[in-house]
């Protein structure tokens, strides 16, 4: 088990203590109504769900442009980026830490994807390493990132209000039918503890004869809730989970001097409570009584001991994404 903050930082922190301290108990007030509000929220979000008409596809392929494990010749960052094709059309879903990390430019010119067929941007939540890096989320506006010139002026789907000037910015407020067959569960609510009030939105695509698959960027709201609201916008079962769940139990994929990011940021607890195997245990529930065939995971959000447990103990298979690998389902 990792330190998430390191033992060199401890006394800076002690003597900064009768500040911070003060500070914490008045964030965790606000945390909390948040965390209330955001469950009032999804709860009636779930209770006027009804079930969505979505087109059934022979395949979809899925070609990872950014995560956080990569084939020979791609780079590596702890963000995602994926490409999904249903045919004739495709989704760019969420872009990285865009143009300030040049693994996503990198990566880009590496895979030379095909974004004369992309009818839409799809941002999974306005997170730095998914709506295109920390400007981005200063300026609440998703960037343009060099390479993707052939995407400027398509329409960029957002959960929450945000600015989006290359593109046509549209704010998601329910389920929805979006370009290449594929459906978004609207946003979902949760709060984090440093971030606050965050909302996510997750891709449906159904396939002929297989079922749904679903789409996540962090999965903040849990995978549990996610596939609660799933059940109640299709009655498809749920042939495949790809993308992140957010669990850090004792590793960070995203790291800085002393800090082990993901274990203190974007958890849904406050900072004196960590990810556990608990939360673990609650996805792997979650997963079987969906009856999930298929894990594909990104590796951005979530330590090897946690990939270890959801490989042993879910029903279904579980499989790594690489950056620079194209998957079909």
């Amino acid at each position: 088990m990792r330190f998430r903050i390191s033992p060199l930082w401890w006394p800076i922190l002690a003597l900064a203590s009768p500040v911070l301290i003060p500070m914490l108990w008045v964030r965790n007030q606000k945390f909390r109504q948040d965390i209330n509000r955001a469950d009032r929220e999804n709860r009636r979000r779930l209770a006027s769900a009804r079930h969505m008409d979505l087109p059934a596809h022979d395949q979809l392929d899925l070609t990872v442009l950014l995560d956080d494990m990569a084939l020979d010749g791609f780079r590596t960052a702890p963000g995602i980026s994926y490409l999904l094709s249903t045919g004739e059309k495709s989704l760019l879903f969420d872009m990285g830490f865009g143009d300030e990390n040049g693994a996503f430019a990198h990566n880009i010119a590496a895979a030379e994807p095909d974004f004369d067929r992309t009818a839409a941007v799809v941002i999974s939540h306005l997170h730095p390493d998914h709506m295109g890096g920390f400007a981005a989320v200063k300026q609440r506006a998703v960037p343009l990132p060099k390479g993707c010139k052939d995407l400027e002026g398509l329409p960029c789907y957002l959960p929450d209000a945000c600015q989006a000037r290359p593109f046509e910015a549209r704010q998601v407020v329910g389920p929805q039918l979006l370009p290449a067959g594929i459906g978004t569960t609207g946003p979902l609510d949760c709060s984090l503890f440093f971030m606050g009030p965050t909302r996510e939105q997750v891709l449906l695509v159904r396939l002929k004869d297989k079922g749904v698959v679903v789409v996540t960027g962090c999965g903040h709201p849990t995978i549990a809730l996610i596939l609660e609201n799933v059940a109640r916008l299709t009655p498809e079962p749920v042939y495949a989970v790809v993308g992140g769940l957010h669990l850090p139990v004792t590793d960070s994929p995203w790291k800085k001097p002393g800090l082990q990011v993901q274990m203190i940021f974007g958890t849904g607890k406050p900072p004196w409570q960590r990810i556990s195997d608990r939360d673990v245990d609650e996805a792997v529930t979650a997963l079987n009584q969906a009856r999930v065939k298929y894990l594909y995971l990104s590796s951005h959000d979530i330590c090897a001991h946690a990939i270890r447990r959801l490989s042993h103990e879910m029903d279904g298979e579980a499989v790594c994404l690489e950056s620079g690998k194209t998957y079909t389902l």
